[in-house]
């Protein structure tokens, strides 16, 4: 399980230091694509193929289902750390999550995120005014948090 919130910065060829934490659970080798809000998203290679096997079940049909699944793989690649723990953010995908040099590396259970430093601030800063009531439509008021 990927859990915690890292401050990084990428070196001057686009790379970014994989916090030890989620080196050994992400493995050598895993799927960094687009991700939400403008992020970026690392799934362990078991993580991914069983989040490609529910996509691919969505019904072809749906304008919905091909426009997803497009933005998600389009920019999806298998990533592979060297042997200081680093790895190559593509420029396409810096670009879209608009990293030049700060990030934060955030860990989301079964997946990694990394945003730009000032969006995951703003980011933080507007969901906290409504955590309680996001949290209050998604749990029923007797749930043990």
């Amino acid at each position: 399980m990927f859990l915690g919130e890292y401050e990084h910065t990428l070196d001057e060829k686009g790379r970014l230091t994989i916090p030890a934490k989620f080196r050994a659970p992400l493995g050598d080798r895993f799927v960094m694509t687009r991700g939400l809000e403008q992020s970026l998203v690392l799934y362990p290679l078991e993580e991914w193929t069983q989040l490609a096997e529910k996509l691919k079940a969505l019904p072809f049909t749906r304008a919905d289902a091909r426009a997803f699944t497009r933005f998600f793989f389009s920019g999806a690649q298998e990533m592979e750390v060297d042997r200081q723990g680093r790895v190559l953010i593509p420029p396409n995908l810096r670009t879209f999550a608009g990293i030049e040099r700060s990030c934060v590396v955030i860990g989301v259970m079964n997946r990694v995120e990394v945003w730009e430093t000032e969006r995951w601030k703003t980011y933080m800063q507007e969901k906290d005014e409504t955590l309680s009531d996001i949290a209050e439509k998604l749990f029923d008021f007797d749930a043990n948090l």
